[in-house]
């Protein structure tokens, strides 16, 4: 079978075609390129404070050898800045969270030693409690009339604290004893004791 003359094979025609498509390609990935590490080197330049603010602004001319080591080492300027920046973060974000941590230790320690010292407490008024209980039982088995004398020396208020602990005859017999004076006294407070408590 015979070619006619003039007429390409269509394998040739399909190469060429891919390999202009191909040119194309690799023509606007470089002018890319081109514009995007001109524009990292024209914001290196004005972040680094260059004296000259439209210089920097200029397109650079990355065909060339020279400029494009430029535009890479502003890339790894800017890289090498950003990675900076990220383990300032990093470092502030781990000082907030030891800050935290510290705090809910001594939060914790606090409710510690606020449960030690209500206990503490309770302890030591339960104690008193069991002390006051014991000295009313030998108030109120004494004699009347030495109970009397004792009770005609303590303050009107403590005597009445313990008064009202007795029962009704032991205290009673303890007030008949003493001066009318200090037994008026005794009972005004007695009288007073529930005064401040609300009605309603």
């Amino acid at each position: 079978m015979t070619r006619q003359p003039g007429k390409k094979p269509a394998k040739r025609t399909q190469k060429g075609t891919l390999a202009i498509i191909g040119a194309l390609l690799l023509l606007s990935a470089g002018l890319r390129l081109a514009t995007e590490a001109g524009q990292v080197i024209a914001s290196e330049g004005i972040l680094a404070g260059s004296p000259d603010p439209a210089a920097a602004n200029q397109t650079q001319d990355l065909a060339r050898p020279d400029q494009m080591e430029v535009a890479l080492a502003a890339i790894k300027k800017r890289e090498a800045r950003l990675m900076e920046r990220e383990a300032e973060i990093n470092e502030r974000e781990s000082s907030v969270e030891a800050a935290e941590q510290a705090i809910r230790e001594e939060i914790e320690k606090l409710l510690e030693t606020e449960q030690n010292l209500r206990k503490t407490i309770s302890v030591a008024a339960e104690a008193a409690e069991a002390d006051i209980a014991q000295l009313t039982d030998v108030y109120a088995n004494m004699k009347p009339k030495q109970a009397a004398a004792l009770f005609e020396q303590m303050d009107s208020t403590f005597a009445a604290g313990f008064l009202a602990r007795m029962t009704s005859d032991s205290a009673a017999r303890i007030m008949a004893g003493m001066t009318p004076e200090k037994a008026y006294e005794i009972s005004l407070k007695l009288a007073g004791r529930n005064a401040d408590i609300p009605l309603r």
